[in-house]
């Protein structure tokens, strides 16, 4: 069908609404929806016409729309609907959402400047507003396709999470054991308090950024909800792919914008807050999985290596207060899958932990949760520690450095290390591994060990798409 004939209905409504003629209509990308949407232009105004034959939804996002306009919030306005056409025109908010404005900034070669973690941080400034202000007179009546984020819709995400995904990446698991887990980890969610607005979808695609501020759409999904899930959604956001410590630096933003609304307690907060991280990676997951594996649309697999390493830095750095065995295992399969990491171009960082390390104490710890590296025994190796001149100093002196630069034995072990090293890190990198651990060790982790793992660092600091985080275990013991 032309979009001539598509369009029709919208073109008369925005004469009739206008009083004049589209002099363009051209069709949008929707992403992942089955709404069609197209930007009508003429000399005077550009518009955007939304053709959506689910009612309802229709019907959440006009009734939303109008009551966060009157509080002022920042979302498109409506100018005219003709619900029983399945149809209605709103305000055109130009083409850049903050997902595109992230990305122009990559392609300059910026990981995540400034100016951009400030947009992020005025978004979640914002969104209190939208769960707190704006929830006490919202008509949840109208709420799609459900009232509230409750045992139901917490079990729906979690079954789309097993069917979509699950079960289409060949992962075993015990269906029974997974029920009965998937129903004590809604019951652990629904603990903390869950009567605020919950936008649903809030991440990087659904929000606009206009003269360098941002607009919110797509909020038709929402309901009742904890106040967790939708910084979750946000700074979790697969393909945004924030950094890290960026995560952490915006949720003090938003808890710094919560405290103006209600007094929460941050650690109350936290308890649940990586339950809700993790049921939204799912039900990502799910998304991908569904669009990507059922539906065959392959570019929604791209996100899945990014979404993997989201749910291995969960499990590496958190611990949830419940005992989920079998969801938990489904958790470590995932991660621990070389084919869901290198789907789609995704070209994840690697991070490499270098330590140092006294045999005297035992072999380190690995903090990083991941398991897989290297632990060098440097005890071989000429000791500087059994010269006086040396035995106040440690790998990182001068004349330490130059006493084993000169030792032949050493540059022809660290050799061998580096061409090993390098060769993992080069596979880890093909498959999109982020956590690779190597560890030297000596007898006082003084000398050595110490040399060995600086030289390591240094070396491998210089390649492309990986950081290197270097640490040395005896360094409160070395001499003073």
């Amino acid at each position: 069908m032309s979009i001539e004939k598509r369009t029709k209905n919208i073109a008369a409504l925005f004469e009739r609404h206008f009083k004049e003629k589209p002099r363009n209509i051209s069709e949008l990308q929707s992403h992942g929806s089955n709404r069609e949407r197209y930007r009508l232009r003429n000399k005077h105004r550009s518009v955007i016409g939304v053709q959506n034959p689910d009612r309802a939804e229709n019907v959440a996002f006009i009734e939303f729309c109008g009551h966060f306009l009157a509080l002022g919030l920042p979302v498109p306005e409506v100018y005219v609907d003709d619900l029983d056409a399945n149809i209605y025109i709103e305000e055109d908010l130009g083409d850049t959402t903050l997902f595109q404005a992230l990305s122009q900034e990559r392609e300059k070669g910026e990981r995540f400047p400034r100016r951009i973690e400030d947009l992020y941080a005025t978004v979640v400034t914002i969104l209190p507003r939208f769960q707190i202000e704006a929830s006490g007179s919202l008509n949840y009546d109208v709420c799609y396709p459900r009232h509230s984020f409750d045992s139901q819709s917490i079990h729906w995400d979690l079954n789309y999470f097993k069917y979509y995904f699950l079960k289409l990446a060949g992962i075993s698991f015990d269906e029974q054991k997974l029920e009965d887990d998937f129903q004590k980890f809604s019951d652990f969610l629904l603990e903390t308090r869950h009567d605020y607005f919950l936008y649903r979808d809030f991440q990087s695609r659904n929000i606009m950024v206009k003269n360098g501020q941002p607009f919110f759409i797509d909020f038709q999904g929402g309901r009742r909800g904890a106040l967790q899930y939708d910084i979750a959604s946000l700074l979790f956001d697969a393909k945004a792919d924030l950094p890290f410590e960026a995560r952490e630096r915006l949720l003090t933003h938003y808890f710094e914008a919560l405290a103006q609304y209600e007094k929460v307690d941050i650690n109350d907060f936290i308890k649940y807050y990586y339950g809700y991280v993790l049921v939204r990676i799912m039900q990502a997951m799910g998304a991908y999985g569904f669009r990507g594996f059922y539906e065959r649309k392959t570019h929604f697999l791209q996100s899945v290596p990014f979404a993997i390493r989201n749910l291995e830095f969960v499990l590496h750095t958190t611990e949830l207060p419940l005992d989920i065995p079998t969801l938990t295992d489904c958790w470590q399969q995932l991660v621990r899958s070389a084919t869901l990491r290198e789907l789609g171009s995704a070209q994840l960082p690697l991070t490499v932990h270098i330590q140092s390390f006294s045999f005297k104490k035992g072999a380190i710890a690995d903090e990083t949760g991941h398991g897989g590296g290297f632990v060098f025994d440097c005890r071989s190796l000429p000791n500087p520690g059994r010269r006086e001149q040396f035995k106040r100093r440690t790998g990182n002196d001068t004349d330490v450095i130059k006493f084993l630069e000169r030792e032949e034995q050493v540059q022809s072990f660290l050799t061998r290390v580096r061409d090993l090293v390098s060769e993992v890190v080069e596979n880890y990198q093909r498959k999109n591994f982020t956590q690779l651990s190597v560890a030297f060790g000596c007898t006082g982790g003084q000398h050595r060990s110490v040399y060995c793992a600086n030289q390591l660092a240094k070396y491998l600091a210089k390649k492309e798409g990986v950081k290197v985080e270097l640490s040395h275990g005896e360094e409160t013991n070395w001499p003073q």
